[in-house]
């Protein structure tokens, strides 16, 4: 993936932080991390460590997860996580 400062100004938007991808998702920035550290959600590292996720490959993501059937959405007070389980820790 192209870092940000290196794409055309129209493109920036198709790359997210963490924070902007929670968001876009409708999760925690803590699901995102998790989703990214279990391999769920491929993104891109800045040399700083930072993420960077294309909103390409989160809609990918949100459509392979509603295919699969592997979703489940919780309330909490109003907000809704959506809780990714991989078969290996399906029990």
């Amino acid at each position: 993936m192209t870092p940000t400062a290196t794409l055309p100004r129209s493109d920036r938007r198709l790359v997210f932080t963490s924070s902007q991808a929670a968001r876009y998702l409708g999760v925690s920035l803590a699901t995102i991390r998790r989703w990214t550290d279990a391999g769920h959600i491929s993104c891109y590292r800045t040399p700083g460590g930072q993420r960077r996720f294309a909103r390409e490959q989160l809609d990918v993501f949100v459509t392979s997860m509603h295919r699969s059937g592997r979703n489940e959405e919780h309330e909490y007070g109003g907000a809704r996580e959506l809780d990714v389980h991989d078969s290996a820790g399906a029990a």
